[in-house]
Protein backbone atom coordinates (compact mmCIF):
# COMPACT_ATOMS: atom_id res chain seq x y z
CA UNK A 1 0.00 0.00 0.00
CA UNK A 2 0.88 3.40 -0.38
CA UNK A 3 1.28 5.03 2.45
CA UNK A 4 1.54 8.61 0.82
CA UNK A 5 -1.32 7.78 -1.52
CA UNK A 6 -4.50 9.29 -2.25
CA UNK A 7 -7.54 9.02 0.90
CA UNK A 8 -10.97 9.12 -0.15
CA UNK A 9 -13.32 10.99 2.61
CA UNK A 10 -17.00 10.07 1.94
CA UNK A 11 -19.59 12.02 3.29
CA UNK A 12 -22.91 11.17 3.67
CA UNK A 13 -26.20 12.55 5.47
CA UNK A 14 -26.97 8.83 5.33
CA UNK A 15 -25.58 5.52 6.03
CA UNK A 16 -22.83 6.43 2.81
CA UNK A 17 -24.01 3.15 1.58
CA UNK A 18 -24.32 4.59 -2.15
CA UNK A 19 -21.41 6.59 -1.73
CA UNK A 20 -19.08 3.71 -0.53
CA UNK A 21 -20.23 1.13 -3.43
CA UNK A 22 -19.63 3.41 -6.01
CA UNK A 23 -16.15 4.50 -4.64
CA UNK A 24 -14.78 1.33 -3.92
CA UNK A 25 -16.07 -0.09 -7.39
CA UNK A 26 -13.69 3.51 -8.99
CA UNK A 27 -11.11 2.65 -6.70
CA UNK A 28 -10.52 -0.76 -7.52
CA UNK A 29 -9.20 0.17 -10.85
CA UNK A 30 -6.50 1.49 -9.39
CA UNK A 31 -5.24 -1.11 -7.76
CA UNK A 32 -3.50 -0.52 -3.88
CA UNK A 33 -2.86 2.92 -4.74
CA UNK A 34 -5.54 4.16 -2.54
CA UNK A 35 -4.33 4.26 0.67
CA UNK A 36 -7.54 4.75 2.75
CA UNK A 37 -11.27 4.91 2.49
CA UNK A 38 -12.77 6.56 5.33
CA UNK A 39 -17.05 6.99 5.49
CA UNK A 40 -18.37 9.70 7.46
CA UNK A 41 -21.52 8.06 7.80
CA UNK A 42 -25.32 10.12 9.43
CA UNK A 43 -23.23 13.95 9.19
CA UNK A 44 -26.45 16.29 10.04
CA UNK A 45 -24.38 19.57 11.15
CA UNK A 46 -22.21 21.68 9.86
CA UNK A 47 -19.53 21.34 12.55
CA UNK A 48 -18.99 17.93 11.30
CA UNK A 49 -18.45 19.13 7.90
CA UNK A 50 -15.98 21.84 8.72
CA UNK A 51 -14.34 18.92 10.96
CA UNK A 52 -14.16 16.50 7.88
CA UNK A 53 -12.68 18.59 5.47
CA UNK A 54 -10.20 20.52 7.86
CA UNK A 55 -8.70 16.42 8.16
CA UNK A 56 -9.23 15.87 4.60
CA UNK A 57 -7.00 19.00 3.78
CA UNK A 58 -3.46 17.30 5.23
CA UNK A 59 -3.50 14.79 2.87
CA UNK A 60 -3.50 14.53 -1.18
CA UNK A 61 -7.46 13.75 -0.68
CA UNK A 62 -10.91 14.24 -2.75
CA UNK A 63 -14.23 14.23 -0.75
CA UNK A 64 -17.07 11.86 -1.95
CA UNK A 65 -20.83 12.76 -0.93
CA UNK A 66 -24.21 11.72 -1.22
CA UNK A 67 -25.83 14.70 1.03
CA UNK A 68 -29.26 16.07 0.00
CA UNK A 69 -29.48 18.49 2.36
CA UNK A 70 -29.24 21.96 0.81
CA UNK A 71 -27.82 24.07 3.83
CA UNK A 72 -24.98 20.74 4.66
CA UNK A 73 -24.04 20.51 0.73
CA UNK A 74 -23.40 24.36 0.82
CA UNK A 75 -21.37 23.62 3.59
CA UNK A 76 -19.35 21.47 2.11
CA UNK A 77 -18.41 23.03 -0.99
CA UNK A 78 -17.83 26.17 0.75
CA UNK A 79 -15.32 24.74 2.71
CA UNK A 80 -13.76 22.34 0.24
CA UNK A 81 -13.35 25.44 -2.38
CA UNK A 82 -11.66 27.04 0.82
CA UNK A 83 -8.90 24.46 0.81
CA UNK A 84 -8.86 23.52 -2.56
CA UNK A 85 -10.21 19.97 -1.95
CA UNK A 86 -11.71 18.37 -5.20
CA UNK A 87 -15.04 16.75 -4.41
CA UNK A 88 -17.65 14.52 -6.30
CA UNK A 89 -21.28 15.00 -5.96
CA UNK A 90 -23.04 11.53 -6.66
CA UNK A 91 -26.63 12.39 -6.45
CA UNK A 92 -26.70 16.08 -7.47
CA UNK A 93 -26.50 15.59 -11.06
CA UNK A 94 -28.55 13.07 -11.39
CA UNK A 95 -31.58 14.99 -8.80
CA UNK A 96 -31.26 17.91 -11.21
CA UNK A 97 -31.65 15.98 -14.26
CA UNK A 98 -34.94 14.04 -13.14
CA UNK A 99 -35.92 17.97 -11.50
CA UNK A 100 -36.23 19.07 -15.20
CA UNK A 101 -38.74 16.03 -16.28
CA UNK A 102 -40.98 15.20 -13.07
CA UNK A 103 -43.91 16.53 -12.43
CA UNK A 104 -43.00 16.70 -8.67
CA UNK A 105 -40.19 18.20 -6.66
CA UNK A 106 -37.45 16.71 -4.26
CA UNK A 107 -38.27 15.75 -1.33
CA UNK A 108 -34.81 16.61 0.14
CA UNK A 109 -35.12 13.84 2.64
CA UNK A 110 -31.98 12.07 3.83
CA UNK A 111 -31.84 8.30 4.27
CA UNK A 112 -35.67 7.90 2.12
CA UNK A 113 -34.66 4.94 0.74
CA UNK A 114 -33.66 2.75 3.93
CA UNK A 115 -37.01 4.31 5.34
CA UNK A 116 -38.58 2.47 2.65
CA UNK A 117 -36.65 -0.85 3.12
CA UNK A 118 -38.02 -1.09 6.38
CA UNK A 119 -41.83 0.09 5.51
CA UNK A 120 -41.08 -2.78 2.87
CA UNK A 121 -39.97 -5.10 6.08
CA UNK A 122 -42.64 -4.29 7.94
CA UNK A 123 -45.41 -4.77 5.78
CA UNK A 124 -43.35 -8.60 5.15
CA UNK A 125 -44.01 -9.35 8.79
CA UNK A 126 -47.31 -7.98 9.15
CA UNK A 127 -48.60 -10.32 6.16
CA UNK A 128 -46.76 -13.45 7.68
CA UNK A 129 -48.58 -13.05 10.80
CA UNK A 130 -51.56 -12.94 8.87
CA UNK A 131 -51.37 -16.31 7.27
CA UNK A 132 -49.88 -17.36 10.90
CA UNK A 133 -52.68 -16.64 12.43
CA UNK A 134 -55.38 -16.72 10.07
CA UNK A 135 -58.82 -18.78 10.62
CA UNK A 136 -58.49 -19.36 14.33
CA UNK A 137 -55.42 -21.40 13.84
CA UNK A 138 -53.26 -20.41 17.16
CA UNK A 139 -55.21 -17.97 19.67
CA UNK A 140 -52.00 -16.71 20.87
CA UNK A 141 -51.94 -14.43 18.06
CA UNK A 142 -54.94 -12.83 19.46
CA UNK A 143 -53.11 -11.28 22.11
CA UNK A 144 -49.61 -9.72 19.64
CA UNK A 145 -52.47 -8.67 17.07
CA UNK A 146 -53.13 -4.62 16.21
CA UNK A 147 -56.31 -6.21 15.49
CA UNK A 148 -58.72 -9.22 15.40
CA UNK A 149 -61.67 -9.93 12.57
CA UNK A 150 -63.82 -12.63 13.96
CA UNK A 151 -67.10 -13.68 11.71
CA UNK A 152 -69.24 -16.19 10.53
CA UNK A 153 -67.53 -18.74 7.60
CA UNK A 154 -67.59 -16.65 4.07
CA UNK A 155 -67.11 -12.91 5.58
CA UNK A 156 -64.21 -12.30 3.59
CA UNK A 157 -62.12 -12.47 7.35
CA UNK A 158 -59.44 -13.41 5.26
CA UNK A 159 -59.28 -11.35 1.68
CA UNK A 160 -59.98 -8.45 4.55
CA UNK A 161 -56.89 -9.91 6.84
CA UNK A 162 -54.57 -9.42 4.25
CA UNK A 163 -55.57 -6.28 2.73
CA UNK A 164 -54.65 -4.98 6.47
CA UNK A 165 -51.57 -6.96 6.31
CA UNK A 166 -50.46 -5.07 3.43
CA UNK A 167 -51.42 -1.85 4.84
CA UNK A 168 -48.63 -2.82 8.02
CA UNK A 169 -51.75 -3.99 10.29
CA UNK A 170 -51.07 -7.36 12.06
CA UNK A 171 -54.49 -9.11 11.90
CA UNK A 172 -55.45 -12.63 13.26
CA UNK A 173 -58.76 -13.88 12.18
CA UNK A 174 -61.31 -16.24 14.17
CA UNK A 175 -64.28 -17.74 12.51
CA UNK A 176 -67.23 -17.81 14.80
CA UNK A 177 -68.96 -21.28 15.40
CA UNK A 178 -71.73 -21.76 17.32
CA UNK A 179 -70.62 -25.52 18.41
CA UNK A 180 -67.27 -23.58 19.51
CA UNK A 181 -66.51 -21.64 22.27
CA UNK A 182 -64.66 -18.16 21.78
CA UNK A 183 -61.51 -18.17 22.07
CA UNK A 184 -60.83 -16.56 26.14
CA UNK A 185 -58.28 -14.53 24.22
CA UNK A 186 -61.07 -12.61 22.63
CA UNK A 187 -61.94 -11.24 26.10
CA UNK A 188 -58.58 -10.57 27.17
CA UNK A 189 -57.86 -7.84 24.88
CA UNK A 190 -59.55 -4.25 24.31
CA UNK A 191 -62.86 -4.39 22.37
CA UNK A 192 -61.56 -1.66 20.25
CA UNK A 193 -59.00 -3.94 18.79
CA UNK A 194 -61.65 -6.42 17.55
CA UNK A 195 -63.97 -6.35 14.40
CA UNK A 196 -66.92 -8.47 13.78
CA UNK A 197 -67.69 -9.16 10.32
CA UNK A 198 -71.54 -9.91 9.23
CA UNK A 199 -73.37 -10.48 6.07
CA UNK A 200 -76.99 -10.74 4.58
CA UNK A 201 -78.28 -13.85 5.11
CA UNK A 202 -79.22 -14.30 1.76
CA UNK A 203 -76.02 -13.39 0.24
CA UNK A 204 -74.23 -15.65 2.32
CA UNK A 205 -76.93 -18.48 1.34
CA UNK A 206 -75.48 -17.60 -2.62
CA UNK A 207 -72.01 -17.30 -1.44
CA UNK A 208 -72.30 -20.49 0.06
CA UNK A 209 -73.83 -22.22 -2.34
CA UNK A 210 -71.48 -21.36 -4.67
CA UNK A 211 -68.25 -22.42 -2.63
CA UNK A 212 -70.38 -26.05 -2.33
CA UNK A 213 -70.20 -26.44 -6.21
CA UNK A 214 -66.66 -25.06 -6.63
CA UNK A 215 -65.75 -28.15 -4.12
CA UNK A 216 -67.84 -30.64 -6.22
CA UNK A 217 -70.24 -30.73 -3.21
CA UNK A 218 -73.94 -30.85 -3.17
CA UNK A 219 -75.40 -27.10 -2.27
CA UNK A 220 -78.14 -28.39 -0.27
CA UNK A 221 -75.78 -29.24 2.53
CA UNK A 222 -76.12 -28.00 5.86
CA UNK A 223 -73.54 -25.42 5.03
CA UNK A 224 -75.45 -23.67 2.84
CA UNK A 225 -79.03 -24.27 4.54
CA UNK A 226 -81.26 -20.96 5.33
CA UNK A 227 -81.36 -22.38 8.51
CA UNK A 228 -77.79 -22.89 10.15
CA UNK A 229 -77.13 -19.41 8.50
CA UNK A 230 -79.38 -17.88 10.57
CA UNK A 231 -78.39 -20.09 13.67
CA UNK A 232 -74.98 -18.76 13.06
CA UNK A 233 -74.91 -15.05 12.22
CA UNK A 234 -77.58 -15.18 15.85
CA UNK A 235 -74.64 -16.55 17.55
CA UNK A 236 -72.34 -13.89 15.97
CA UNK A 237 -74.51 -10.88 16.91
CA UNK A 238 -74.94 -12.46 20.54
CA UNK A 239 -71.12 -12.57 20.77
CA UNK A 240 -70.63 -9.38 19.04
CA UNK A 241 -72.63 -7.77 21.62
CA UNK A 242 -70.91 -9.53 24.26
CA UNK A 243 -67.53 -8.45 23.44
CA UNK A 244 -68.85 -4.64 22.62
CA UNK A 245 -67.06 -4.98 19.37
CA UNK A 246 -67.42 -2.71 16.12
CA UNK A 247 -69.89 -4.46 13.63
CA UNK A 248 -69.69 -4.33 9.80
CA UNK A 249 -71.90 -5.78 7.28
CA UNK A 250 -69.97 -6.35 4.71
CA UNK A 251 -72.86 -7.68 2.00
CA UNK A 252 -72.34 -4.95 -0.03
CA UNK A 253 -68.74 -3.91 0.67
CA UNK A 254 -65.61 -4.34 -1.17
CA UNK A 255 -62.90 -5.66 0.78
CA UNK A 256 -60.85 -1.72 0.78
CA UNK A 257 -64.08 0.07 1.50
CA UNK A 258 -64.63 -2.41 4.65
CA UNK A 259 -60.78 -2.20 4.97
CA UNK A 260 -61.22 1.24 5.32
CA UNK A 261 -63.32 1.31 7.70
CA UNK A 262 -61.44 -0.56 10.19
CA UNK A 263 -58.45 1.59 9.72
CA UNK A 264 -60.39 4.65 11.05
CA UNK A 265 -61.73 3.00 13.34
CA UNK A 266 -58.05 1.72 14.82
CA UNK A 267 -57.39 5.05 14.28
CA UNK A 268 -59.85 6.53 16.80
CA UNK A 269 -59.39 4.00 19.33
Amino acid sequence: MNVNGPRIFIVSDSIGETAEKVVKAVAIQFNSDITEIRKEANVTDKSQIVRIVEEAKNYNSIVVYTIVLPELKKTLEEEGDRYGIPRVDILGPLMEALSKIATTSPKMEAGLIYRLDEQYFKRVDAVEFAVKYDDGKDPRGILKADVVVIGVSRTSKTPLSMYLAHKNYKVANVPLVPEIPPPQELFEISPKKIIGLTADPDKLNQIRRERLKTLGLNDSANYASMERILQELEYADALFKRLGCTVIDVSKKAVEETASIVMQVLKEA
